[in-house]
């Protein structure tokens, strides 16, 4: 099985950082409420608050990135993922009916995007691998929609 691109990490990393920003946000708002009626000591939301932001922007992101995998075989793709519920999906291309590869505003700024395979049926029709370099990601999709056309020949 093949990692996801490390660029992948800093994309976890500043989703966990924007994350930390709205949980501080809220704590020193809330912080101030109830420090403008005596009801609380100043400080302990926001060090909560600050505690959960180094956890989501430094410990998970590194967890989540190694808990993602793929492989591409010559007629099935691969995609394992999960931390605590993993799971394990194979995509038969021949099932596929057709690919996607998005990219966000973070995902762009460094450089990764995600590779969506929609296939027939409607349970879990739609398998996104995220985290793949953009140039690997539209040659995967060039590749599985050329291997499509076989099929169907």
């Amino acid at each position: 099985m093949k990692p996801l691109s490390p660029s992948q990490k800093k994309v976890l990393r500043a989703r966990g950082l924007i994350s930390a920003a709205g949980f501080l946000g809220v704590a020193l708002a809330a912080e101030a409420v109830l420090a403008s009626r005596g009801e609380a000591p100043v400080g302990i939301m926001a060090a909560v608050a600050l505690l959960l932001g180094a956890i989501l922007a430094f410990v998970l992101p590194a967890r989540r990135y190694r808990a993602w995998a793929y492989d591409v075989t010559e007629d099935e793709l691969y995609v394992q993922n999960g931390i605590w519920l993993q799971t394990r999906t194979v995509v038969p291309f021949g099932r596929v009916q057709h690919i996607d590869v998005s990219q966000g505003p973070i995902e762009r700024r460094y450089g990764v995007g995600a590779l969506t395979l929609h296939t027939a049926g409607t349970r879990a029709s739609a398998v996104v691998l995220p985290g793949l370099e953009m140039a690997d990601a539209e040659r995967m999709r060039d590749e599985i929609r050329g291997k499509i056309r076989q099929d169907l020949v």
